[in-house]
């Protein structure tokens, strides 16, 4: 079962953040590593918007995801520079990083840029190759080299291919943490939802409340 972001932190889960460009299958990875659809997947650039957090389990070890916004560095225009600062906090967050390339487009302009800023981060950081759904496509992502990345792996977040590896890695980097317990009991923590037309503030009023930026707020409607 599930559990939500307040659950994770009562339990002090470790957290690993996927970010990558938009339209690299970032919310199509993060399903399948939950096993449920809890991101939006389109095939429009920037869909996910906000953080999305959800709580995944492998070889026994418990950790929360985070999938986030498109990072596109060459776009100063404004979501990309919104999901930019959900980005950097992500990897303020993150104990284990998931840079998610897209293995049909190969290297981008600016992938560099994220290469650098992943490596002064000091996190560790797997760098996944996707949308390598045969053997036989794994040549192209050979290109992935000129970035200095030694080490990759070529998955498919569609097909699922090596996905059970990419698990394995992110079990591996993850810190050593309590051996796994009984959840703690509900500590009567309060759910709320806020309900309204677009526009009317309801990003803005949750970032107040929890005092932090959670959602992406802007005067366009339909942002969050």
């Amino acid at each position: 079962m599930k559990k939500n972001k307040a659950a994770a932190e009562r339990k002090n889960l470790p957290l690993v953040a996927i970010i990558g460009r938009p339209n690299v299958g970032k919310s199509t990875l993060f399903n399948r590593l939950i096993g449920e659809r809890k991101s939006i997947v389109e095939d429009i650039p920037g869909v996910t918007r906000d953080r999305i957090y959800a709580d995944a389990e492998w070889d026994g070890r418990e950790f929360s995801l985070v999938d986030t916004g498109g990072f596109d560095p060459e776009d100063e225009e404004l979501y990309p520079s919104l999901i930019k600062n959900q980005i950097t906090i992500a990897l303020d967050e993150a104990e284990v990083i998931i840079f998610v390339l897209d293995g049909k487009e190969g290297v981008m302009p600016h992938d560099s840029d994220v290469v650098g800023l992943l490596r002064r981060s000091g996190k560790p950081v797997i760098y996944a190759v996707n949308k390598i759904d045969h053997a036989k496509h794994e040549q192209a992502a050979l290109e992935f080299h000129s970035l200095g990345i030694e080490d990759y792996i070529e998955i498919s977040a569609l097909q699922g291919r090596r996905i059970n590896e990419l698990l394995d890695r992110i079990v591996e980097l993850l810190p050593e943490g309590e051996e796994p317990g009984e959840e703690e009991e509900d500590d009567g923590t309060i759910k709320i939802a806020v309900l309204g037309k677009p526009n009317v503030g309801k990003s803005t009023l949750v970032n107040k409340i929890i005092g932090k930026e959670r959602s992406i707020t802007s005067p366009i409607p339909g942002t969050t």
